[in-house]
């Protein structure tokens, strides 16, 4: 059984199609109970966020599997299943687990390091817990990624990471159009990262904030929070021309900003800073190019970020994120093995057991103290024999590559499968 990951986010998909798969509460439960009620599901929860749907599914066969989940998820979306599957991504077994982490830790998010992931992971598990969909598998799985989140935040200032990036686009505008403090600042988007830049203006001291964005109850929510205005995307060019500086942030599939409308909002002749946070770029890059324009893009702030401090948290959290992988991947390696390490030695058990038996019944007039003597030798026998191929199976099984020492180990044996799958069923079942 290995774990399996079917998803589409802000990085793969533009925000239109990821509002198509928005789900309330009854949504969510029925796509888990769909995904368990696969063919070759046997654990399954999801993690749905405004930016992300992931599901998350333990499974016995990957392709029959794959097919499926995607499938559940084209459904959703009421989308031709062409039009959608290069959104997609798989990640499986190894892959799945490195994915969780890196999802809790924050490193996936559009907002880098923000801590409304461990909540809404926490929320995925426990929507599992109570449809009866998460067992063995993805209750250990996604309870080592909520510890991995908490060790990632405890540790290090990940949460820092993406109101640097703001700050630090916001200081190269200061070039451009001097201080923030009066300007007219224009918010394209209305997501985390659009709302760390909105709150960021406002407490800069901006002269008036507009924010757009396609869904308007979206922007209206942000607006309202931080004493702004909201517009909508269609009046995009004219909230343009009224800006001296433009933070645009939506994660739309293709350019959002074209080069012409930008040259149309400086016919004054006045100055623009636009910060281009998006990825792919909502701004077109030839937009740099016109007079009187300064184009920021996450490109150019690379740099900044990897020396700042933030960056550096970035890089822990990755470190520690590595570690934690090749930790559970070792943990539930050895797990692994431990089934047919137990079933052997069940079986020597059973077999010093039976050669008693048969002294007992050759040899009637052995005394209690002898009897002891002989069943405490031959145990040591048994446990001699078996210490070394016990203890070098969990060894080569952190080892990588196709060979299932568990399984060798077995067939080495003659270990029946019946003995081994006991070792991990649940009392009262047969």
């Amino acid at each position: 059984m290995s774990v399996l990951v079917v998803g589409i986010s802000h990085k793969t998909a533009p925000v239109a199609l990821l509002e198509q798969l928005a789900l309330d509460g009854p949504a969510l439960h029925k796509l888990i109970d769909d995904v368990a009620a696969s063919e070759h599901v046997t654990e399954a929860t999801v993690i749905a966020t405004c930016n992300r749907l992931e599901i998350y599914a333990e499974v016995d066969r990957f392709h029959g599997s794959v097919e499926e989940l995607s499938r559940l998820v084209v459904e959703r979306a009421g989308e031709r299943t062409e039009a959608m599957l290069p959104h997609l991504y798989v990640h499986y077994d190894d892959g799945a687990v490195s994915h969780l982490f890196q999802v809790v830790s924050g490193l996936d998010s559009m907002a880098v390091g923000e801590g409304q992931i461990l909540g809404q992971t926490r929320a995925a598990l426990h929507a599992g817990q109570e449809i009866g969909t998460v067992g063995p598998a993805l209750n250990l799985l996604f309870q080592q990624a909520l510890r991995v989140g908490k060790r990632a935040r405890a540790e290090t200032g990940i949460d820092r990471a993406a109101p640097s990036l703001v700050t630090a686009a916001l200081d190269r505008s200061r070039v451009a159009v001097g201080d923030l403090s009066g300007k007219r600042v224009l918010v394209v988007g209305a997501g985390s990262m659009a709302g760390l830049a909105t709150a960021t203006v406002a407490a800069r001291g901006a002269g008036s904030v507009t924010v757009v964005n396609r869904t308007p109850a979206s922007a209206d929510r942000l607006a309202e929070e931080y004493g702004a205005r909201a517009a909508a995307l269609a009046d995009l060019p004219a909230e343009l021309a009224l800006a001296d500086v433009v933070v645009s942030c939506t994660g739309a599939a293709g350019i959002l900003i074209g080069r012409e409308t930008v040259a149309a909002a400086v016919t004054d002749g006045r100055d623009l800073a636009i910060l281009d946070l998006a990825l792919p770029h909502d701004v077109d890059p030839a937009a740099a190019e016109l007079p009187g324009v300064t184009l920021v893009n996450l490109a150019d702030l690379a740099d900044d970020l990897s020396e700042s401090d933030a960056g550096q948290e970035v890089e822990a959290v990755r470190e520690i994120v590595t570690q934690e992988v090749a930790a559970f991947l070792t943990a539930r390696r050895q797990a692994s093995v431990t089934p047919t390490v137990v079933a052997l030695r069940s079986m020597a058990t059973s077999v010093v057991e039976a050669e008693m038996e048969r002294l007992t019944g050759r040899l009637p007039d052995l005394d209690d103290d002898a009897r002891a003597e002989v069943l405490h030798t031959v145990r040591r026998v048994a446990d001699k024999l078996l210490h070394q191929p016990t203890v070098r199976v969990r060894e080569l099984a952190n080892e990588d590559g196709a060979v299932s020492y568990a399984t060798a180990l077995a067939e080495l044996f003659a270990l029946h499968p019946d003995a081994v799958d006991a070792v991990t069923r649940p009392e009262g079942l047969a």
